[in-house]
């Protein structure tokens, strides 16, 4: 397939000797021809051409721009961002107007000056590589609501997607993973990408609360409703009314409360503590567990019919230590915010310290390594955090893939090398090239065809 770097000039031109001008003249760029609107369409399927120059007069009418206009119109909705600059006669400025309000890049009058028309194509070109290379960027980058969330990590950017996805609905989403992986990050960015963005996003941890209080917390009490309720208060699911209810380790819920939670997920109602009335609440329910609750409801520690009611969209988030290339670039996101918390904006990470994050284990995940990068900028007495500044060394390389596919084994290196030095760099794409030792254009062809757009 053809590349945006490497996609040739398209030359549209009936009148043979003009166009073995017109190639001549432009003979810098890569160039093929055609001289109707049907070998132009064939040119266009096959090379993909960067940048369009043609004649509107064009066969079987040549002295009509009925043919001309109507390619015009099909090279833009094959791709809008070729740019195509028109040829006109002496005297046809109200066409060629009319071509640049079609979406033309530019026109010229005939006869032509050969260095004004290669100083055209060659901005037409330039052009088009920087709105590539804007969109690739653009790409890579978080939406808003994500925004707090790092990673350029396959797997995290697929659970982005699907967070998206699922934000509109009203279904419940349970976030399963390891403490410290970002669960309440997610939750929030679910929040801020639905209709109930302006609502609160109320959390509460269903593991740091007793048991006998967590009850009053969740559903609310009357007052009188126990020895020292001395006013009515509500609880989080309450407070949460039109926004978003976040119960983090729900695998910790107390039994008894199980059921009180379940019901209220199917009638949508609550009664306070002391209360008899029935109260309507309007909520979404995230809920965030490092348990495996499927196997806590087959062993009865965890009712099987909450289970599912709460499993409606199930999110896997992978460990800190299976995003390839994320430590790094977390570990240079958090020594920026510390330092300039710190007033210590010269600060930076050495290669060493940047090896010994990418090989750490991280069991802790992204919350140990925060504490670990903020203890190193407050402690580090120079102006550069080394590994021992972290608290430890390197670790041996990343075990080599089991898999013996010779195929197989070369995208995955090359994959796990271009992320982990997008990490090392913090995304600059020009020390990423410099680091992997190849040029700027092939690293954006290489990221293309590893799928890491």
């Amino acid at each position: 397939m053809t590349t945006d770097k490497t996609r040739p000039l398209l030359i549209v031109e009936d009148d043979l000797a003009l166009q073995k001008q017109i190639k001549w003249s432009l003979d810098r760029f890569d160039s093929v021809t055609a001289h109707d609107r049907e070998s132009a369409l064939l040119q266009l399927r096959k090379s993909v051409p960067a940048v369009v120059t043609m004649d509107l007069g064009l066969p079987p009418d040549a002295d009509s721009v009925t043919e001309g206009f109507r390619l015009l119109s099909q090279i833009l909705a094959f791709d809008p961002d070729i740019k195509v600059i028109v040829l006109t006669g002496q005297n046809d400025q109200a066409n060629a107007l009319r071509a640049v309000a079609m979406g033309a890049y530019d026109f010229f009058a005939k006869p032509f000056e050969p260095e004004l028309l290669n100083l055209t194509v060659e901005r037409a070109f330039r052009l088009f590589e920087l709105q590539s290379e804007n969109r690739r960027l653009q790409s890579m980058h978080q939406p808003d609501a994500l925004s707090e969330l790092i990673t350029r990590d396959p797997e995290m950017l697929r659970i982005c997607r699907t967070i998206e996805k699922v934000a509109s609905s009203n279904v419940t989403v349970m976030l399963l993973g390891e403490s410290g992986t970002g669960k309440e990050v997610l939750a929030r960015g679910l929040h801020q990408s639905s209709p109930r963005r302006a609502e609160k996003f109320v959390a509460i941890n269903c593991a740091a609360i007793p048991e006998n209080l967590l009850e009053s917390e969740l559903f609310g009490f009357e007052k009188g409703a126990f020895t020292g309720a001395v006013k009515t208060t509500l609880g989080k699911i309450e407070t949460a009314n039109g926004g978003t209810l976040m119960l983090d380790e729900i695998g910790d819920l107390p039994f008894p409360l199980q059921a009180k939670l379940l019901r209220f997920l199917q009638e949508r109602t609550i009664e306070r503590i002391g209360g008899r009335q029935e109260i309507p609440v309007d909520v979404r329910i995230v809920c965030a567990t490092h348990q495996d609750l499927n196997t806590l409801s087959k062993e009865g520690r965890f009712r099987e019919d909450l289970y599912y009611r709460l499993a409606e969209i199930v999110v896997n988030i992978p460990p800190l230590r299976a995003r390839v290339g994320d430590p790094a670039l977390l570990a240079h996101a958090f020594m920026r915010r510390f330092a300039q918390e710190q007033n210590r904006a010269s600060m930076s990470l050495s290669e060493d310290a940047v090896k010994a994050v990418e090989n750490h284990p991280w069991p802790g995940n992204i919350r140990e390594l925060e504490n670990c990068i903020k203890r190193a900028t407050i402690m580090t007495d120079g102006s550069q955090i080394s590994s021992e500044d972290l608290g430890f060394k390197s670790s041996a390389l990343d075990e080599i893939d089991s898999s013996l596919d010779l195929r197989v084994i070369r995208d995955n290196a090359e994959k796990r090398a271009v992320i982990a030095a997008l990490g090392r760099v913090n995304g600059n794409m020009v020390k990423t090239a410099e680091l992997l030792g190849v040029s700027r254009p092939t690293l954006y062809d290489l990221m293309y065809r590893l799928g890491l757009k």
